[in-house]
């Protein structure tokens, strides 16, 4: 452990010369005092950069700044005090209504009292301090000012290090060599097999394993992969079983079952496939845990592999089958020099200058070929230009690391060392996150903030925006990774290396503890606190905690699952935490189950972040509003939640107010306009009868207390509907910092509630209201709901930043703004606006293809009824269109679409469809559009194939992407389609990368063949509700070619008497299912070639009188259901039906009633319900 001190002093020193704590101090009589504690702290303070540089080396002064760090805490506590008691007074002399209250506080003789208790103390933490600083033996240099911040250090754009090929060079020959071990099952002599990747910490072993985990040959050649990360916690094998029961069904609730329903479901789910597992970091050696997991796994067909990645050989032995464990070595010199080259040098190139070529080799030796060490210190050193800064850290810094030292952490502690006072406590404080853990980056900068790690630079930086800056610097500097990013590219979740939690640990070492379920003692040196279990009970705190509870800084419950537990004794356990931990800063009770919130709360003065999202709080005691420091306010998913206390004006340093899916909100608290240093503000929410000249109360907030809120990032301004409002109230342009707006005039989706409320207004007071909202121009996302005006405003098309747009529910709107104005949108959502005819009211030309939408990721268009193509074609005579067909220039200019879903637009003629879509979804819609382009570019390409010209057209080089086109469709789901779609086409022969692929609704479809039996990668094919398919003379060959498919679905299909003959040929399908097939008599014999069916699925098929005698040889299967068939059911029943023998050595088997009544009288909606236990895209309403 290594105390850090500087910033804290920093911090001190800086509060108490602020103009609010000299006034408190001198109202109390204790500024001579302050004054003398100030210069005490400010003479330490000079000196310890000096010591915190020198700790590293010498324990002498590692003991003196730790005791340091104890007073200077206590310090800290007493100044932030000081700064609570003048943010109390600023509120309360605000208030006319309690002055008399600051008048009596303020009297003589409680300044008297008062005086005395606090110079007792101050005096006390002076000789405290001046007792430390005398007993100091050694010399240290004194510095006067601010130490240089790390991240002003860097110059050059870090970005170009980012790089998957840079992550994993000098890997190919091992990644090679492991899908080898994966792919060859000649020498098989066990079903599962274990390939074993050991090394060192920080060799890259889960980037391998991540690799092959993704690489396309595996992807075909298994049919279930499944990825779960063991860590260095106990080898719990219930836990285990959880996770990779979770790995294969997110949604399954697996929590709170016995082992015993656990291991049925885990055996089911992988029995009959040949499956991957990942144990990504396994530290188990006992063999008996592991043979208890191993003999759950036993369940998958030959060929099945288990990868384990681990540091010990010990682990692999265990492990061991009769795979030799992979070893996985360093990188060799030319290798890591290659690496080193492109994190240290611009470009990866090598400098001119020799002697720094030759430092940074002998450093790279020192490395010791680890990726991890070489790239964090490469990093570290490419912000150093000059060669004295290379030697310097080569001597006196990295020659400190013992050449036979085979521990990294020394090495990824230079980086650490790097850092400023403040990144230093930021890093070690992410030692309370579990490993594997995504870290929410909003989050934890707000939890920096709260603990007070965040310094601004400058009055014009907000400490968030700081916040962001910190992160990114550590992010560089690769202490975070396995970064996600959200819409507008900022990295909103991330993970931590094992190797750099380890050194998280290490450098926190008392300070940060995170508590196993298992340990009863709490070092009394720690500030910050958080459990790795789920808590579910107040029985599981330990009783030790009481004893150090007047240090805890910080509680945090980051291992709580979403489900949340009732947590009994809940009001007491409030009670006991507020009373007892008076200097906690950061207090997380999410998904804690608890119900009320005691009254008590007032008592955390210091309390800046409070997480009670996901509890069953109803409301807030108005004491919460006691709380002067509170900066962030997490209240999401409180489901009956109702209003705010009525002084939530007195949170006068709130920044964060955050209650998404709190819907039953009934109106805003009135004086939320003083809360100027908001930033996030869920939504605003208009009570009845509120507008800009009318309250409903004096506790209602009116729109104009949005005015002041000019630091707002987020706002969805809610119930519009409720009478005129200006929305110049509002003051939207005012605020620069807004990124997102949502305007929300709908209080339902119900049409006729859209309607009628928009028949009460009219057009031109929505349009009114619309321009009075006008915003800042670089607003990246806009939503507007329920808007009843015919016309967008101006101000929409200036939106040239705009990222995510959309508008639902508008449905007397006509025209949308020309989209070519908004090159970065990548989002486009279009819903329930019956009178657009067209998303450009432009005519089409070629030259404007090109430009428009580069950057459109993801198209949804749904309840678009009278929607006719994305723009006008040619014009023949003034009135009608032409119908001919367009050239493929006019659907190709969407180059970056990877999903689109088009639901309830069926008069549709063109739409684009991108040469990069994944995802399509045709919903209650005309599939003309997708059709005619398919058909225009396959004509152009023939064209394109038949010219004689050695330089093609544009158009043809346009229609030779079809071929990228069709390779990249992975999805392509078809749901109520009543065009005349009698058989598929002959351009679905190209559809090569199809994997799923969803027939639902589709009335006229007769045939499938031969078409079929080009779709070599399908592995999901669901035929539902396409009453006039028949495939009783579906020719054999057709189905031979699919080899690939798992799960089919047959979802009443009245013409259906008997399984396609060809589906013998199935012989990968695992699942399959016949549901409302009235007309299925039999199913044949020859249903004894789907050797690798583990669920079969018979519903509501009343005329199959019987199951075949070869499913006795089914030896994979592992669940049979039978709902709805009541002659089948008789023959199954249990030891006496004609059936029985045929299906006894099915494991798992489900029968529904016997009793016809029962079983039909499940119809409508609810008969939908039955797919439960079955994997099924999601059903088209009917």
């Amino acid at each position: 452990m290594e105390a850090v001190v500087s910033s804290i002093a920093e911090g001190i020193v800086g509060r108490l010369g602020s103009e609010a704590v000299r006034e408190i101090a001198l109202l109390w009589g204790v500024n001579e005092e302050l004054i003398g504690l100030e210069e005490t702290i400010s003479t330490i303070k000079a000196v310890l950069a000096d010591a915190e540089k020198k700790q590293i080396h010498n324990d002498q002064v590692k003991t003196w700044l730790s005791r340091l760090e104890d007073v200077v805490c206590e310090v800290d506590d007493l100044v932030d005090g000081i700064s609570t008691e003048a943010l109390r007074r600023q509120v309360m002399t605000s208030n006319t209504h309690i002055a008399k209250q600051v008048c009596t506080f303020f009297s003589t003789s409680n300044q008297l009292v008062f005086r005395h208790k606090m110079s007792h103390k101050i005096e006390s933490l002076k000789k405290k301090l001046a007792v430390i600083r005398d007993d100091r033996q050694f010399h240290l240099e004194e510095h006067h000012g601010e130490a240089q911040a790390v991240y002003n250090r860097a110059v050059r754009d870090t970005h170009s290090f980012v790089s998957k090929g840079e992550v994993v060079m000098g890997r190919d020959g091992d990644r090679m060599k492991i899908l080898q071990l994966l792919l060859d099952t000649k020498s098989d002599h066990e079903n599962v097999s274990v390939v074993n990747i050991v090394g060192q910490g920080g060799l890259g072993k889960t980037t391998l394993a991540r690799l092959v985990f993704n690489d396309e040959k595996i992807e075909k050649h298994f049919d279930l992969k499944m990825w779960v990360c063991v860590s260095d916690a106990d080898f719990d094998v219930r836990l285990l079983v959880q996770k990779i029961i979770k790995s294969i069904s997110n949604n399954e609730k697996v929590e709170n079952c016995e082992m015993e329903l656990l291991q049925k479901s885990l055996r089911k789910k992988i029995s009959g496939k040949r499956y991957l597992l990942v144990l990504d970091d396994l530290w188990n050696d006992n063999r008996e845990l592991w043979l208890k997991l191993k003999d759950l796994l036993l369940n998958g067909i030959d060929g099945s592999r288990i990868i384990v990645t681990t540091r010990s050989m010990v682990v692999a032995r265990i492990t061991k089958t009769t795979l030799e464990p992979y070893l996985l070595g360093n990188l060799d010199d030319d290798e890591s020099w290659s690496l080193f080259k492109k994190m240290a040098f611009t470009e990866g190139q090598e400098p001119n200058n020799s002697n720094i070529i030759q430092i940074g080799k002998e450093i790279v030796k020192k490395c010791k070929g680890i990726p991890l060490a070489i790239r964090t210190i490469g990093r570290m050193l490419y912000s150093k230009d000059r060669e004295t800064e290379w030697l310097s850290f080569h001597k006196t810094e990295f020659s400190k690391i013992s050449q036979d030292d085979s521990d990294i952490l020394p090495t990824l502690k230079l980086s650490y060392d790097c850092l400023t006072s403040n990144l230093k406590h930021c890093f070690s404080y992410c030692s309370l996150f579990p490993k594997d853990h995504y870290i929410n980056v909003e989050n934890l900068i707000k939890l920096w903030m709260a603990q007070g790690f965040i310094k601004a630079s400058d009055a014009n930086q907000s400490l968030e925006d700081m916040g962001r800056e910190y992160f990114m610097e550590l992010y560089w500097r690769s202490f975070f990774q396995e970064v996600e990013e959200d819409e507008f590219g900022n990295i909103d979740y991330c993970k931590m290396h094992d190797l750099m939690h380890d050194l998280a640990l290490k450098v926190a070492g008392a300070k940060c503890a995170m508590l196993p379920s298992d340990k009863k003692d709490i070092d009394r040196r720690a500030r910050h606190l958080s459990f790795d279990f789920p808590l579910k009970s107040s029985q599981q705190i330990p009783i030790s905690l009481s004893q150090t509870a007047n240090r805890i800084r910080t509680v945090l419950l980051p291992s709580q699952q979403r489900e949340g537990y009732a947590l009994r004794e809940s009001l007491q356990l409030c009670d006991a935490t507020f009373s007892n931990f008076k200097l906690l800063r950061s207090l997380d009770l999410h998904d804690s189950g608890l119900t009320t919130l005691s009254n008590s709360i007032g008592k955390l003065r210091h309390l800046r972040y409070l997480d009670l999202s996901g509890t069953k709080i109803k409301a807030l005691p108005n004491s919460i509003t006691k709380l002067q420091n509170l900066q962030t306010l997490k209240l999401s998913r409180l489901g009956e939640f109702k209003e705010f206390p009525r002084d939530m004006k007195k949170l006068i340093s709130l920044r964060h107010l955050e209650f998404l899916g709190v819907r039953d909100l009934r109106h805003m608290p009135s004086g939320l306009g003083q809360l100027t240093n908001l930033q996030t503000l869920s939504y605003f929410v208009l009570s009845k009868g509120t507008n800009l000249r009318h309250g409903c109360g004096d506790h209602v907030a009116e729109l104009k207390e949005l005015m002041p809120l000019n630091s707002l990032r987020n706002l969805c301004i809610t119930n519009l509907r409720h009478g005129k409002t200006d929305g110049k109230a509002a003051n939207l342009k005012a605020k620069q910092y807004l990124q997102s707006l949502e305007l929300d005039w709908s209080s339902s989706n119900d049409r006729k509630d859209l309607e009628g409320a928009m028949e009460s207004t009219s057009t031109d007071e929505y349009e009114m209201t619309l321009e009075s909202f006008e915003p800042v121009p670089n607003l990246k996302k806009l939503v507007l709901e329920g808007y009843g005006g015919v016309r967008l405003s101006s101000w929409v098309f200036s939106l040239k930043q705009l990222v995510s747009f959309s508008l639902s529910n508008c449905i007397k709107c006509q025209t949308l703004p020309p989209l070519d104005q908004f090159p970065s949108l990548k989002e486009l959502s279009l819903s329930n606006m019956p009178l657009v005819e067209y998303i450009s009211d432009d005519f089409f030309t070629p030259s404007n293809v090109a430009s428009l939408m580069p950057s459109l990721e993801v198209l949804n268009l749904a309840d678009l009824s009278n929607l006719k193509g994305w723009w006008r074609d040619t014009v023949t005579d003034g009135t009608s269109e032409s119908t001919t067909m367009p050239s493929s220039s006019m659907f190709l200019y969407l180059p970056r679409l990877s999903g689109s879903r088009i639901e309830g637009c069926p008069k549709v003629k063109f739409l684009p469809f991108s040469p990069s879509i994944a995802h399509l979804t045709l919903e209650s819609s005309t599939w003309m559009p997708f059709h005619r382009t398919m058909m225009s570019i396959r004509t152009e390409e023939t064209s394109l194939s038949s010219s004689s010209s050695s330089t093609p057209s544009s158009t043809q080089l346009i229609a030779s992407s079809f071929s990228h086109l069709v390779s990249t469709l992975k999805y392509l789901w078809l749901c109520n389609i009543d065009d005349d779609l009698h058989s598929l086409p002959n351009w679905f022969k190209s559809l090569t990368s199809l994997r799923g692929l969803s027939f639902d609704g589709c009335s006229k479809l007769k045939h499938l063949s031969p078409i079929i039996q080009h779709l070599v990668s399908l592995r999901e094919l669901y035929i539902i509700r396409c009453n006039e398919l028949d495939m009783s003379n579906a020719e054999v060959i057709s189905w031979k070619a699919c080899k690939s498919l798992v799960s089919l679905s047959f979802i009443s299909l009245p013409r259906l008497e008997t399984p396609p003959e060809g589906l013998q040929y199935f012989t990968t399908l695992q699942e399959l299912l016949f549901f409302d097939c009235k007309n299925l008599k039999a199913i044949p014999e020859w249903f004894s070639n789907l050797t690798s069916l583990t669920n079969i699925d018979l519903k509501e098929c009343p005329n199959l009188t019987s199951l075949p005698e070869g499913i006795r040889s089914i030896t994979s299967l592992q669940t049979l259901r039978i709902w709805g068939c009541p002659i089948l059911l008789r023959r199954c029943k249990r030891e006496k039906g004609e059936d029985w023998p045929k299906i006894a050595h099915i494991p798992g088997l489900d029968f529904g009633p016997l009793d016809d009544s029962e079983s039909s009288s499940v119809s409508g909606s609810s008969k939908w319900k039955i797919f439960n236990n079955f994997r099924v895209p999601q059903l088209c309403n009917k």
